[in-house]
């Protein structure tokens, strides 16, 4: 795993070297100037679905939908997606629910993509178009560069979708920010963390996905039990379980949700919470990450911060994060 995390920013120069590639989805996207766009992951590639959705609905005001694959695989709908575009997102590319409900999608009249780090995978051949995205082999059972990959995929189909050379600029320029501090450290996290039984992760808009991210990776590798709020949602109900010493983990890129998300830090500090950001706030400890250029990328620099640091804290509570207990690599879920 830790291997992959310092992959991250060569498997990313590949990914974006594809050009030609990203250029003509974009085109195709433009071209089908759909009014609504449905994604398709399970796991870790739902929420680099989610991270994507996000910055979608940002940027073009599109609504984006997650579907559920046993709506096809389990309950047999029909689709009616004419018109419309699909976005698949998967490492394997493998899980049959996922191949269906693509397959499914097409047939409904969408019109499909798939982001795939296999490309002779039965997901591929049930898409229109396919951007791998030569992450490598992943061999740990944590996706961590795939995601990366996964993210910053949608993000670059995005920019070439509505021309935003700000963000093709931003992501370019990632990998070199991403070695600029290739392992933060986050050490003043790891007793809090080590020692819990139970914590929250915080974020607003692609930080929510990102904390969806890494509240999966604190129970995969760590079996630490996590739960990712958005920081609007935490007030309604589950602040009540903060008492002293909770930890919670708020991840706040500079963006439009910054200052909201650091009111509410400040009101579960209040509470008694060990807080930890990731990103500039007025209350708690701030963990450091590489700096980018662009909102929609910050994120993506946070992340990258916290996959060394929970790599170090599975090792710390006495498991092993290349082989976490109770999983595989490939999940074949129907």
């Amino acid at each position: 795993m830790r291997r992959e995390i310092d992959e991250i920013p060569a498997a990313l120069r590949r990914l974006l070297a594809q050009d030609a590639a990203i250029a003509a989805i974009g085109a195709r996207l433009r071209a089908l100037d759909p009014a609504v766009l449905v994604t398709v992951a399970r796991g870790s590639s739902d929420h680099a679905a989610t991270y994507v959705k996000y910055a979608c609905e940002i940027t073009t005001g599109r609504p984006v939908a997650s579907l559920g694959p046993s709506i096809v695989s389990v309950y047999g709908a029909r689709l009616r997606l004419e018109g419309q575009a699909a976005l698949a997102i998967s490492q394997s590319g493998r899980s049959p629910d996922i191949v269906a409900l693509l397959a499914a999608a097409r047939e409904g009249g969408a019109e499909t993509f798939a982001l795939v780090n296999a490309e002779g995978s039965p997901l591929a051949a049930a898409a229109h178009a396919v951007l791998p995205l030569q992450a490598g082999p992943e061999r740990s059972v944590a996706a961590t560069k795939s995601f990366v990959s996964s993210v910053a995929a949608g993000l670059a189909i995005l920019a070439a979708w509505t021309g935003d050379a700000a963000l093709k600029t931003a992501l370019e320029a990632l990998p070199d920010e991403l070695e600029t501090l290739p392992r933060p450290d986050w050490s003043a996290a790891l007793p809090a963390f080590a020692g819990a039984r139970s914590l929250f992760t915080l974020g607003r808009g692609p930080g929510f996905a990102v904390a969806s991210e890494a509240a999966l990776k604190c129970k995969e590798t760590s079996v630490l039990h996590a739960e990712a709020y958005s920081g609007a949602e935490v007030l309604h109900g589950p602040v009540s379980l903060v008492e002293p010493g909770f930890p919670i983990l708020a991840f706040m890129p500079d963006d439009a949700g910054r200052a909201g998300l650091d009111a509410i830090a400040a009101r579960v500090a209040g509470s008694g919470a060990a807080l930890f950001t990731v990103g500039a706030a007025g209350h708690g400890t701030m963990l450091p990450h590489a700096r980018t250029r662009h909102p929609l990328t910050e994120p993506l620099a946070m992340l990258a911060a916290f996959y060394g640091f929970v790599e170090t804290l599975s090792r710390e509570r006495g498991h092993d994060p290349d082989v976490p207990r109770g999983l595989k690599k490939v999940t074949e879920t129907l």
